[in-house]
């Protein structure tokens, strides 16, 4: 049986600011599955641990080299794209392992081609990285979603000893919106304009707190005194002008080893669908009432994501979105070495035919599970080819290669 209660707390990717708390083990909980690896619940690390800098590159390549690379397995928390990432890789013959909390979801019961081979059940996902050995032990490469990041934190992502897809160096860019702003202006795409002041406001804005995900921590002001009326909070937000217009949220991918299809400077750009966010309340409140009325009755629109719905652009503004996606590429290359796998530049296209681009997701975004048997677009690049799948693809093509080293970190 595959259990393990040792805590890897002096791995080398983590340093101690201050000492451990005793390590209390007690008879080891049953486990209800030969697939199941478990994190002791009562094993206590004090709560003042911090963590190193990015885990170096070489690190993770001398990990790669001393993997059985004809048993490669994909990982990833149970969550978010999960079932289309499990399915992919099995699609293409690769071995799966989900990272889940307690007892393996019961859901994936249900969908028998998308159950990971095997489970690492942890108590927090905090604690992964004392899991990191157990995880290289199943020759895992880590496929990291928007769940991944926002439950283990960035920090503790950025040094997890476990080879992953991508860049982790793009998570910095990401995250803070002045960088990320910075990346799209040097992209020389258009953007919303952005207020410094609340006083020079003089059109409706969208105010983003810092950190916001998943829709929360937005909201809407028509004006400079409904801005100050709402704002309740001292954490930190960025102002911009409200666009007028169709979401959409284009999922790409960039593949620094392939060489055929929309070639850039360095590998290639494919396009593999197009999504819409379902937002509640934003989407329905409206049916109510009109934007005053429902002001009166103290009722404000909400974004959070409920779920989402498929979208085609028109043909004549697809060059225009690959121009889009190819020059966030170039400058992620010459920036921080580029932007690996699957992507999604969120945007708005105006009633001029006019996108702006307003946000990068720099992984798997879960509007990609719209097309698990494939888009109207990733059909015409290969049949039922889903993110997932294409990611499983990837790895795979590395592989063959001997280029793992320039897809994994």
């Amino acid at each position: 049986m595959l259990v393990s209660f040792v805590s890897r707390v002096l791995d080398a990717n983590i340093i101690l600011c201050c000492f451990l708390d005793i390590f209390k083990l007690i008879d080891p909980l049953p486990c209800v599955s030969e697939e199941l690896i478990y994190l002791h619940p009562n094993l206590s690390i004090s709560k003042a641990t911090k963590v190193n800098t990015m885990i170096a590159k070489e690190e993770i390549q001398k990990i790669l080299k001393g993997y059985d690379r004809d048993n490669l397995t994909i990982a990833t928390i149970c969550s978010h794209s999960s079932l289309q990432i499990f399915h992919g890789a099995r699609q293409e013959g690769l071995k799966t392992l989900g990272i889940c909390i307690g007892q393996p979801p019961k859901f994936y019961d249900a969908f028998p081609l998308a159950r990971p081979d095997k489970f690492v059940c942890v108590e927090s996902y905090k604690a992964l990285l004392d899991y990191a050995n157990d995880l290289v032990a199943e020759n895992s490469i880590i496929i990291p979603h928007g769940s991944l990041v926002e439950y283990l934190g960035i920090e503790l992502f950025e040094s997890l000893a476990v080879p992953t897809f991508g860049n982790r160096r793009v998570l910095a860019w990401e995250s803070d919106r002045e960088m990320e702003r910075e990346w799209l202006l040097r992209a020389g795409v258009n953007v919303p304009m952005r207020f410094e002041r609340a006083e020079d406001i003089d059109r409706p804005v969208m105010v983003k707190y810092h950190g916001a995900k998943g829709g929360r921590g937005f909201f809407i002001a028509k004006n400079k005194d409904e801005l100050q009326s709402k704002m309740r909070t001292q954490q930190k937000y960025t102002i911009q002008e409200f666009i007028l217009g169709t979401r959409y949220y284009i999922h790409f991918f960039y593949s620094p080893i392939k060489e055929e299809g929309y070639r850039l400077s360095k590998g290639s750009l494919e396009m593999l669908g197009i999504d819409r966010r379902v937002e509640s309340n934003a989407d329905e409140i409206f049916r109510i009432g009109s934007m005053n009325e429902l002001a009166e009755a103290g009722i404000y629109p909400s974004f959070v994501v409920t779920g989402n719905l498929p979208l085609v652009l028109r043909e004549s503004l697809l060059p225009r979105a690959f121009e889009l996606g190819e020059r966030v590429v170039e400058t992620s290359l010459e920036l921080f070495g580029g932007m690996i796998g699957a992507f999604s530049l969120e945007t708005i296209v105006t009633d001029d035919l006019e996108f702006k681009v307003f946000e990068i997701s720099a992984r798997i975004v879960a509007g990609t599970n719209l097309y698990i048997s494939g888009s109207p677009y990733s059909d015409l690049v290969e049949r039922n080819l889903s993110n997932g799948r294409r990611i499983a693809q990837e790895i795979k093509m590395a592989n063959k290669l001997d280029r793992l080293s320039e897809i994994v970190t």
